[in-house]
């Protein structure tokens, strides 16, 4: 995909058709599909695997982890999102929190945001102090080489998006009832910091796009493409096997012989509005 550098320091695309519906579903249901096989190896050979989301306000982290999470096992898969720390995790170990959450054999987590919250958000927010984000960014590649040492794949994902595109899905938000949920206060009051997150961002990259651990942009002012982009890239990102699996079959259903159910009438119904 053609890019031009976007004001601000994000990475902005150039304009193209929209992917047709029809083509979007086919291949996002053969990726769904695809998703369940490494489901299943992950399984099979016991690995554990963190994927984390990352990126400004309504840039489509949550879009593409829906899609990704809709067809597996949340026994295996499961979505991570903290919410503002308690008083008593603020005087933890900054990390403390998010290891309590890490997999275990043949699992995969996702972060829909995650550590990262201490260079992003606490960073251009005020919620912490500036020795507080160089220690971060010391410790942060310690940390994930520490990860990735004790054998779990860390994979790293950083939508990008427009400021025209982000202007356009918030006030898009703002005239559907069922989205202004979204628009939290803080979401607010980043609006109005573009400049400051971008800057943020830059100097995270900088400190913590790593050999060992690097970052994978994702450009998402289409959403769609952005959601099949990312699902393929992370299929590509650990080599798997179809895991062969036994034959289900269903066994016959017993005759209820002497037992009788009591009647319908004893129990309360939903009423049928439809």
């Amino acid at each position: 995909m053609g890019t031009r550098e976007h004001k601000g320091g994000d990475v902005e695309a150039r304009p193209r058709r929209k992917l047709k519906r029809k083509f979007y579903e086919k291949e996002l249901l053969r990726l769904q599909l695809e998703l369940v096989r490494l489901q299943n190896w992950i399984r099979h050979k016991g690995l554990r695997v963190v994927v984390i989301f990352e990126g400004r306000d309504a840039a489509g982290k949550g879009g593409v982890i829906k899609r990704i999470t809709q067809p597996l096992n949340p026994r295996v898969c499961s979505v991570v999102a903290l919410p503002t720390p308690t008083e008593r995790e603020t005087t933890q170990w900054y990390f403390q929190r998010y290891v309590a959450h890490l997999p275990a054999a043949g699992e995969m987590v996702i972060f829909d945001r995650s550590w990262y919250n201490r260079a992003g958000v606490e960073r251009v927010m005020g919620f912490c102090t500036r020795d507080e984000v160089r220690e971060f960014y010391r410790s942060c590649p310690e940390f994930e080489r520490l990860l990735l040492r004790s054998g779990i794949r860390l994979i790293k994902y950083w939508f990008s998006v427009s400021g025209e595109e982000q202007e356009r899905r918030f006030q898009a938000r703002l005239k559907d009832p069922t989205k202004q949920w979204k628009l939290s206060p803080m979401d607010l009051a980043g609006r109005a910091r573009w400049v400051e997150y971008s800057r943020a961002k830059d100097e995270m990259f900088e400190h913590t796009d790593i050999p060992d651990s690097r970052w994978n942009v994702v450009e998402a002012d289409d959403k769609k493409r952005a959601r099949l982009n990312c699902i393929r890239h992370l299929l590509d990102q650990i080599p798997y096997k179809k895991v062969p699996r036994e034959t289900v079959r269903l066994p016959p259903r017993p005759k209820a012989g002497t037992y009788r159910r009591p009647p319908k009438r004893s129990q309360t119904h939903v009423p049928e509005y439809y």
